[in-house]
């Protein structure tokens, strides 16, 4: 088989593999779903993958380690949150951060 054809195998396969992990999910019976510790779990999972994918785009440029106007940008987003700052103006004050850091020539 050619490579193109192993790549629509791939591509079916990997479709084949999706429809199937949701089928399993509905499968699930409900008092499975119910538990208290089941949606501690789920929690606590949605958090650490949300915190691990910014600490990868924080650090991260390509395979090296990387401080530059990302980190001041997060640790701007991180006190103005504490302060418990409108979601909105956080987001623009830590992107207004990074624009002018890397303006000055940081990152």
């Amino acid at each position: 088989m050619s490579a193109y054809a192993w790549m629509w195998v791939a591509i079916v396969a990997a479709g084949v593999l999706s429809f199937a992990t949701k089928l399993a999910g509905h499968s699930v019976p409900e008092s499975w779903l119910e538990n208290p510790r089941v949606h501690r779990i789920a929690a606590f999972v949605t958090v650490s993958l949300l915190s691990a994918l910014v600490a990868v785009q924080t650090f991260a440029s390509g395979r090296t380690l990387v401080i530059d106007a990302r980190l001041a940008a997060v640790a701007v987003a991180a006190v103005l949150l504490w302060r418990r700052a409108p979601f909105i103006v956080v987001v623009a004050v830590a992107a207004g951060v990074a624009a002018g850091l890397r303006a000055l020539g940081w990152g």
